[in-house]
């Protein structure tokens, strides 16, 4: 039995579930570490007196910067392997949470978000590749979705952690910078855990040729002897050029990139904007109110989403999730947008934009996650999730840089319209995308691959 046939069809164990919680911990974190400024901006604005634009700038800049990260780090792992990074992107986290919080001024706290971010974008590759290769085919879209479904709790976190420092009177400037140093412990926790995870046997196998290592990577992995009858062959990997001229991949990117784009413009622009959304709503309501129920709408919609997603994901598959949720998105932001009065009833608006942010979780922001760790072959796995990632992480970028400025000018109902459509141009993207449930990965990623030419290419 070939390494991969036994990954593919091991019973689901609690080594799974140890691979999925050291990767999941840097989702926490990734979530925590982003979406906190949106709260900590309403600190820093009065202090600093802050414009619209620096605002914009502030709330957005880790999230190009994860656009570098995510494709630097997605090809290194490639290259050299996925262990070859693995806990590197958390040292790089860990240490611009603390740079963040003792920023003396603007451009320093801006620069250490920037450093945040390339972190961050590293994380999402690995994390996710690293699960999927260690994943059997039958939990392989749940397990996935376990890692990424962390983010869920780095959403509470940040909330409550506010909630604490606001409700405890700790001076605002000190708040705004705890909120954001509080970022490096749990990024700290897993940095010696992941530099234990050995490397993919997936990637051993098909990419280094060592069959026999890669047999001893599984044992290690679940903690026994495997004796497998693998095979050590040559496979050489192919070069960037290879995956750039291929129509197969670049059609697999348009449907990973293409999604992510999608849901991350609306998903960011509303989530670390959501203070500014509240205030729109009701501009009496104190900064603890609005804290409040940002973890209301987060506990209420968005947990039970990310848990129907884990649920269903490999019974009814990721694209049927991802239409779901782009299409339910659309109406709930259309429904805003061409109903101004809604605004003004707290208790339909919060039903409504709760909506939202359920079918976001039950839908496309989990498996705009799932499929890149999936559909591409395992020389350009990391790769294709980095560039889909990245990606993604450009259109959040622009969502939250322009979401404050669209607000401004068009007014709070056009921008949702604007938000409605991009939601609705993502089932464009899902269609053209393979479904991947209950097949193994060397089937779904199958593609034919000219041989590289120049071995020290990247």
């Amino acid at each position: 039995m070939k390494v991969e046939d036994y990954l593919d069809n091991a019973q689901l164990s609690r080594h799974h579930f140890k691979a999925m919680f050291v990767s999941g911990m840097g989702f926490f974190t990734d979530a925590y570490d982003l979406f906190i400024i949106g709260i900590a901006i309403s600190l820093i604005a009065p202090i600093w007196k802050l414009n619209t634009s620096q605002i914009g700038l502030l709330g957005s800049i880790s999230l190009i910067s994860a656009l570098i990260g995510s494709v630097i780090f997605g090809r290194i792992a490639d290259k050299f392997g996925r262990k070859t990074v693995y806990g590197v992107e958390a040292m790089i986290m860990a240490g611009a949470a603390v740079l963040s919080a003792f920023s003396p001024d603007f451009t320093w706290l801006l620069v250490s978000r920037f450093i945040l971010g390339v972190g961050i974008g590293g994380d999402y590759p690995v994390s996710a590749v690293i699960m999927s290769e260690y994943s059997n085919k039958k939990d392989r879209g749940k397990l996935v979705s376990l890692v990424f479904s962390m983010q869920a709790l780095g959403l509470i976190a940040g909330p409550l952690v506010a909630l604490g420092l606001l409700r405890f009177n700790v001076p605002q400037d000190l708040s705004w910078r705890l909120m954001l140093g509080i970022g490096a412990i749990p990024a700290l926790m897993v940095i010696y855990l992941r530099r234990k995870i050995p490397e993919s046997p997936r990637f051993t196998a098909q990419m280094l040729g060592k069959g026999n290592e890669a047999a001893q990577a599984v044992g290690k992995f679940i903690g026994v002897n495997v004796e497998l009858n693998s095979q050590s062959s040559e496979r050489k990997h192919s070069n960037l050029m290879s995956f750039f001229k291929n129509k197969s991949l670049m059609l697999t990117l348009f449907g990973t990139a293409g999604s992510w784009f999608l849901l991350d413009y609306a998903y960011y622009g509303n989530t670390i904007s959501t203070p500014m959304v509240l205030n729109a709503i009701s501009t009496s309501m104190s900064l603890e109110s609005k804290v409040f129920y940002t973890f209301l709408i987060f506990l209420i919609f968005a947990i039970p989403g990310y848990i129907l997603s884990i649920l269903l994901i490999d019974k009814i598959g990721r694209k049927s999730i991802q239409l779901i949720g782009f299409i339910v998105m659309g109406l709930s932001f259309l429904l805003i947008g061409i109903f101004p009065e809604i605004e003004k009833q707290i208790g339909l608006f919060f039903l409504i934009y709760g909506i939202s942010y359920f079918f976001t979780e039950f839908g496309p922001n989990t498996t705009t996650f799932v499929l890149p760790s999936e559909l591409f072959p395992t020389e350009y796995r990391t790769t294709g999730h980095g560039f889909s990632a990245g990606i993604g992480k450009a259109g959040a970028f622009l969502g939250t840089l322009l979401f404050p400025v669209i607000v401004s000018s068009v007014g709070f109902s056009t921008t949702f319209v604007i938000i409605a459509a991009i939601s609705f141009a993502g089932i464009i993207t899902t269609l053209v995308l393979k479904e991947p449930r209950g097949e193994s990965l060397e089937e779904v990623s199958k593609v034919k691959i000219s041989p590289r030419s120049v071995t020290n290419e990247l």
